[in-house]
């Protein structure tokens, strides 16, 4: 359905008593495309992904579904349907929300906060076989801040998920995802802190040649009314 190319798909939220919108969807409907995903793409993790793309074996019908921020919904909703489909998943968290009441202000709006999971929430995920990746520690705009602040949502992400897991994170979401939204010396600090990727979530797909830390990733909310128009949309794009 896409060619050569393999695609990376971005949720945040799978939440019923939120209207969907630009970060959640309805877990029907979140349903409704991992059954269509199953049934047309070759769903691989993201650590699969990437050893195809770095080894030059071809991406085409690859799909690899991945999660940011944390949300208590993806632990409740989300990962319970890709349990029962064999459908695997990397998970960005933003350490610093994990168990708390934070609300981040694209949320200050919501009638009803959706929450975050807990360390242990994140931990059962783990278990589960989910790969958890890291999203920095406070949602910082990447674009914006350098230095050893940047140094310190990077790495310190990582080291947040290795002390409280027990397993290195080897995949890196910067946060807001889109192309301004992180600096070259950043991407770069990804790289040196030993990431072996950094996605961002801005559309795009990729093929071989693609650099693992610019990988593309199209985010999954309800301009895309069905799967079907998904399928279509990401074929018949030209880039």
């Amino acid at each position: 359905m896409s060619g050569n190319r393999g695609i990376v798909v971005a949720f945040h939220r799978v939440n019923d008593t939120i209207p969907e919108d630009g970060l959640t969807r309805s877990s029907h409907a979140f349903d409704r495309f991992c059954r269509f995903f199953k049934a047309n793409y070759d769903v691989i993790s993201l650590d699969d992904f990437i050893r195809r793309l770095n080894s030059g074996v071809s991406l085409a019908g690859a799909l690899a579904i991945t999660f940011d921020d944390g949300y208590l919904d993806n632990y409740e909703v989300a990962a319970p349907i890709l349990y029962r489909l064999s459908l695997p998943s990397t998970f960005f968290v933003v350490t610093q929300f994990l168990g708390t009441n934070i609300v981040p202000w694209w949320d200050a709006k919501l009638v009803r906060q959706p929450g975050w999971m807990t360390w242990d929430q994140v931990r059962s995920l783990r278990d589960q076989g989910f790969d958890i990746g890291a999203h920095t520690q406070t949602h910082v705009d990447l674009g914006q801040v350098d230095g050893t602040q940047a140094e310190r949502e990077i790495r310190g992400s990582r080291e947040d998920l290795k002390t409280m897991l027990g397993v290195t994170p080897r995949h890196f979401a910067y946060p807001y995802g889109g192309i301004k939204n992180i600096l070259e010396s950043n991407r770069e600090r990804t790289r040196e802190a030993g990431f072996a990727s950094c996605v961002s979530c801005h559309g795009g797909t990729a093929r071989a040649g693609t650099d693992p830390f610019r990988l593309p990733r199209i985010p999954l909310a309800t301009w895309f009314r069905t799967p079907e128009q998904f399928a279509f949309e990401v074929s018949t794009t030209r880039e």
